[in-house]
């Protein structure tokens, strides 16, 4: 076969090739091909004195129950590299560079995700700390000085992080970093290795991503990996209380694209974040301003979100060595403070944007990290999944229906959906949703099969599993199925400008799916918008350096 195979991966079926382009239908072709993914791009999720995050989530009053630290778990951390700190003493107990560079961290972004997790304050007397100081640091480097990464590249440091599990005890991977989706989970390297991961028994920690002012379904991989925990950012508003703390408009809100899988599974503090610098790094050339100090510097974004539910995790496995990633994941979901303010408003003085918020499950999850609250929980998921449920449109009833994955968690009655997302985030009928065009839009419902909960007390539909769910039996990639020019993406389908979506609902004036909106040729996807080179992940994008200095 043409082509020269560089890398042959051990936790999923799957290689690494480089092909001349006219040799791509002989490798299709190939009976012993089932899928080709292209190799791509992958960034750094940066969103752009004393920090209040750890007291936000009651870090402080957790860690002094019992002392735990996360003494003895690896946490895997694959980023950009993790520099030398007085702060990470002796916590680094391996490193490896899966990309080029001349320094431990030339980006400057692994180190303050790993100070979130790992750091011990000794450079500001106990101010600034992580939330397990005890663990072991697993430093596996996959972003380039200019925060980029491949699919090949990151593939690579999760299979390293699975064989390295039992010499480190590595029980937890962190990933603040992702790319669009292009294809369903089920396809995409990414997830399916973070599928691999957490069946070897590693948590998988994922940033929802910052693409949340472009609206809905804007979750990047491998945060649509239904198994992983997804993260999206709050703001702290430099305050030790959560009454005040809203939701970042950049945090990435689900369904995931294509799938429809509910996602962030919960938000954590991720704006304004105090943490390590990485002195004379690329972000931190970039951002002279944001330094507080020749050891810390301030970030903003779900990267600095996600590492606080992996340090969180960490004293969760410490407590209890025993519990698999799908407990942690239960256990953090229904452990998180379920109050929000229905609606919220952010204005960003540096553009005029005006960007409303909706506390709903597709923006907030099941909630707001909560240390104490999710270490006293009990809850074991036992022998079933805890995979985030997914949605299914029915254009006959006009409605949405949520529905569980097969032998999952979420049926056992000490989880239903007010336990463990509230009814305030989904949808209650007093919320905001009830009183605007939203309502009319959408009516999510759900008959679970433990005993019918229902989001809007509006049943009747039973939710269908398998590949008759949400895509049908043709496959929601197919290309007579969801993504056929006359199928579920068409402008006289179920996502057209005149249904569910359309452009009185909550996607927004053009409607998010019309055919003039963020499917349309010149919209999200055309090659000028949102995935266009000069714009949301181009390099002062999303994940670029202006997103960096947003604080909103």
């Amino acid at each position: 076969m043409a082509g020269v195979t560089d890398l042959v991966y051990s936790l999923i079926p799957a290689a690494s090739k480089v092909v001349p382009v006219q040799a791509l239908p002989t490798l299709l072709a190939n009976a012993n091909v089932e899928y080709v993914s292209l190799d791509r791009e992958i960034r750094g999720s940066v969103a752009d004195a004393t920090d209040r995050a750890r007291v936000s989530i009651g870090a402080a009053n957790a860690a002094a129950v019992g002392s735990l630290t996360g003494r003895g778990i690896g946490v895997a951390i694959i980023d950009s590299g993790i520099s030398d700190s007085s702060d990470l003493d002796g916590k680094v107990v391996y490193r490896e560079s899966f990309v080029s560079g001349t320094a431990k961290d030339d980006y400057g972004h692994g180190t303050h995700v790993a100070g979130i997790v790992a750091g011990n304050g000794s450079r500001s007397n106990g101010a600034v700390r992580g939330l397990a100081p005890g663990v072991n640091l697993i430093d596996l480097r996959v972003l380039d000085a200019s925060g980029l990464s491949t699919d090949r590249t990151v593939v690579a440091a999760l299979d390293r992080a699975i064989s390295l599990r039992s010499q480190y005890n590595i029980r937890i991977i962190n990933l603040s970093l992702g790319r669009p989706i292009y294809e369903s989970y089920q396809k995409d390297p990414l997830t399916l290795a973070v599928k691999a991961a957490w069946d070897a028994g590693i948590t998988v920690v994922v940033a929802s991503g910052n693409m949340g002012r472009n609206g809905y379904a804007t979750v990047l991989s491998p945060g649509n990996a239904p198994s992983a925990i997804t993260v999206g950012a709050m703001k702290t508003l430099n305050t030790p209380s959560t009454a005040d703390d809203q939701i970042a408009s950049y945090s990435s809100k689900g369904p995931t694209w294509g799938d429809l899988i509910v996602k962030p599974d919960l938000v954590a503090p991720g704006n304004g974040i105090v943490g390590l610098r990485t002195v004379g790094s690329t972000i931190d050339r970039e951002y002279p301003a944001n330094a507080v100090d020749a050891y810390y510097t301030v970030m903003n974004g779900t990267s600095m979100a996600a590492p606080m539910v992996s340090g969180t995790a960490a004293l969760m496995l410490e407590a209890n060595p025993s519990l698999t990633p799908s407990d942690l994941k239960i256990r953090l979901m229904k452990g998180a403070s379920k109050s929000f303010p229905l609606t919220s408003v952010t204005y960003d003085a540096s553009t005029g944007g005006v960007y409303p918020a909706v506390s709903d499950i597709f923006t907030v999850g099941a909630g707001y990290l909560n240390v104490p609250n999710t270490l006293a929980l009990q809850d074991k998921a036992g022998s079933q999944n805890a995979d985030s449920p997914s949605l299914m449109y029915s254009p006959t009833a006009g409605q949405g229906i949520l529905l569980r994955a097969g032998g999952s968690a979420w049926n056992n009655s000490s989880l239903g959906t007010t336990a463990v997302w509230g009814t305030q985030a989904i949808e209650a009928k007093n919320s905001a949703w009830a009183n605007s065009s939203l309502a009319s839009a959408l009516n999510w419902i759900t008959n679970w099969t433990s005993g019918g909960d229902q989001l809007l007390g509006l049943g009747g539909l039973n939710p269908v599993g398998g590949t008759a769910a949400a895509w049908g039996s043709a496959a929601a990639w197919g290309s007579a199925a969801a993504w056929g020019s006359t199928a579920a993406w068409g402008s006289t389908s179920p996502w057209g400008s005149a249904a569910a979506w359309g452009s009185t609902a909550a996607w927004g004036s053009s409607a998010a799916w019309g055919s003039a909106a963020a499917w349309g040729s010149t919209a999200a996807w055309g090659s000028s918008a949102a995935w266009g080179s000069s714009a949301a992940w181009g390099s002062a994008a999303a994940w670029g350096s202006s997103a960096n200095a947003a604080k909103e």
